[in-house]
């Protein structure tokens, strides 16, 4: 879902040549790659930690709630999860898409490559993975929508990183604005919720679907990615785009090269727990208690004005704790180095356990234990990427990639391997 690593430290596609940095130089390089790495990573973990509803949960994401996840424990999760993960870790995959996105464009410089050539042929495969992914595994992938919006950015890779942060401040404002509006216009109409049982048939036939054979759930995924995919457009895909433009702003600034001012991480925890936080909690109290109406239509539009601000607080949060903890962020890179391995890799493991492909545990699992799952899947991926990159060059989707992306078979097998 997002850029890889290589070996020597490259976002998708570092040159092996000779380079003209000092030592200290490319020291300071690899530690703040490894700072993008280990982001990419506490994305993940916060991505599967949404993601696995939608294969545990049939009623996950419709207009009614599942009348099995009635208790108070359930509840409690299902409010958690959606204050503190949702709508907020697309933002930081978007928000390190971009900023990698200025760390491909400095290595196709080292390289004397066409950056347009190989960012074509990347979201090329990228398009493809995600298609596949999207209908056979997960139909609510986002891989498509990075692929399409990245050609936006493509076009803009020359903005001066004002107008970048600028122009993604509107794009969230404005978007914003229309969706609080539009939740006001279903409230002014007596639409403040979904009535009771709305959304049931649906979330029923995804039962029958995931608890059946595989062929079932292959074409329940299939048959509902179309109509998906446009949903994943207009929710996310403004948003995602304004943390592209963020992330390639602070790129051009090197953001991570340095010390964040202290003034400014004040104002970034200071906004996000406050503002940003509070944004969170009213859209989970909406998405829990009062879901498919105008009151949940408002919240999303709240929380598409306050969620980047629980997001830049997550940022400034994990690089003060690398800082302070260079062992948790080395535990963590390996990780992110392989995010597009990792991220598919969730996919079929959750399919495997919830699915017709699998188990079939759908509706089966209770709250509790699903957290205890992406938990054991998140620490299974720490485990396997660390072993795996002792071994080999790049992960093996990354491996992929970068063969696309720059025209040339990589190294399969690490120096060290």
């Amino acid at each position: 879902m997002s850029p890889e690593r290589g070996p020597r430290g490259t976002i998708e596609g570092r040159s092996a040549g000779p380079e003209a940095e000092s030592p200290a130089g490319r020291a300071a390089r690899g530690r703040r790659l490894t700072d993008v790495d280990a982001l990419r990573a506490f994305a993940l973990l916060g991505i599967l930690a949404v993601n696995v509803w939608a294969f545990a949960d049939p009623y996950y994401a419709t207009a009614s709630s599942n009348p099995a996840f009635a208790g108070p424990l359930d509840h409690a999760v299902r409010f958690v999860v959606a204050a503190l993960f949702e709508t907020k870790f697309y933002l930081l995959f978007s928000f390190l898409f971009g900023y990698s996105f200025t760390l491909q464009m400095a290595s196709a410089e080292r390289d004397g490559a066409s950056f347009v050539g190989r960012m074509l042929r990347r979201i090329l495969g990228l398009a493809v993975l995600g298609a596949v992914h999207g209908v056979a595994l997960y139909y609510g992938e986002i891989l498509v929508v990075y692929a399409g919006l990245a050609l936006v950015l493509l076009v803009a890779r020359n903005l001066a990183p004002r107008r970048a942060v600028v122009l993604g401040s509107v794009l969230l404002a404005a978007v914003g604005i229309l969706w609080v509006g539009l939740g006001a216009l279903q409230l002014a109409s007596g639409y403040p919720s979904a009535p009771a049982g709305a959304g049931a048939g649906e979330a029923l036939a995804k039962l029958a679907a995931f608890g059946g054979e595989a062929g079932a759930t292959f074409a329940f995924t299939a048959g509902h990615r179309t109509e998906i995919l446009v949903s994943l457009v207009l929710l996310q895909g403004p948003s995602a785009l304004a943390m592209f433009l963020f992330g390639l702003a602070a790129g051009r600034r090197e953001l991570f090269a340095r010390e964040l001012p202290r003034r400014a991480v004040r104002w970034v925890l200071g906004l996000g727990l406050t503002a940003g936080l509070a944004g969170g909690v009213f859209y989970a109290w909406a998405a829990t208690y009062a879901p498919g109406g105008g009151i949940e239509t408002l919240a999303f539009g709240v929380g598409q004005l306050t969620a980047p601000l629980l997001t830049a607080t997550y940022v400034v949060g994990c690089l003060a704790l690398f800082r302070r903890a260079a062992s948790v962020r080395d535990a963590l890179a390996p990780a992110g180095r392989m995010a597009l391995t990792n991220y598919l890799g969730q996919s079929l493991v959750l399919a495997l356990v919830f699915t017709g492909y699998g188990l079939g545990l759908v509706d089966r699992v209770a709250t509790v234990a699903v957290v205890g799952i992406v938990a054991a899947i998140f620490a299974a991926q720490l485990v396997a990427s660390r072993w795996w990159l002792g071994r080999h060059a790049y992960g093996p989707l990354e491996w992929g990639l970068r063969w696309v992306t720059n025209g040339r078979r990589p190294r399969w097998f690490s120096a060290r391997g």
